[in-house]
């Protein structure tokens, strides 16, 4: 598969058509990968690699507000599978194996816009913005602002041959470069027939 076809998948959540998707009823076509990769983009496209970014949306959390763990997993399996389509692979095949190691969590920002009465003679500014960096779950109240933290994934092909993939994805703060999860994704490319 070509870069850019990669680049359009991702992008996209795969939107376009594919006639082999299997299907949910009553769910529409490729709405897991629609659902996860709503709002990634694609920093960096080459042979074997790629980086991309996101901010972390509410609709990702889980109950403790931060990234869930399967929206980490996901984000693994599909781009990891596009970093495998990059290195010449002729189709994404199918998952063997997807390890994931969660070592950070991912929050979605807040930031707050307070308005402060007028401490007179002290000339206290009256608006102050404070970003609420705590990373104690309970106070955290993703949905007042739009500011969001910013993850990082790259995804780096270990072993393409003719019948198994390998590619290592890493999740990080871009703001900070702190690890959040590292997973591995091995996967069975379908061997063509000879006949």
């Amino acid at each position: 598969m070509d870069l850019e076809s990669v680049r359009r998948y991702l992008e996209t959540g795969g939107y376009e058509e594919d006639k082999n998707a299997s299907t949910i009823e009553k769910m529409p076509l490729r709405f897991f990968e629609r659902f996860i990769m709503q709002g990634l983009h694609i920093d960096l496209i080459e042979p074997g690699r790629i980086v991309c970014s996101m901010k972390v949306p509410p609709r990702l959390l889980n109950g403790g507000n931060f990234l869930h763990g399967g929206a980490t997993a996901t984000l693994v399996d599909l781009v990891g599978s596009a970093a495998i389509c990059t290195a010449g692979a002729a189709g994404t095949g199918v998952s063997v194996e997807i390890n994931v190691s969660y070592l950070d969590a991912a929050f979605a920002d807040v930031g707050v816009m307070l308005n402060l009465v007028n401490f007179g003679a002290l000339g206290v500014p009256n608006k102050l913005l404070v970003e609420c960096a705590v990373s104690v779950c309970f106070n955290r109240v993703p949905f007042l602002s739009d500011h969001k933290e910013e993850i990082e994934i790259e995804a780096r092909i270990l072993r393409v041959g003719k019948a198994v993939g390998v590619a290592s994805v890493e999740l990080k703060n871009k703001r900070t470069g702190k690890l959040i999860a590292q997973g591995r994704h091995t996967k069975y490319l379908a061997i063509s027939s000879k006949i």
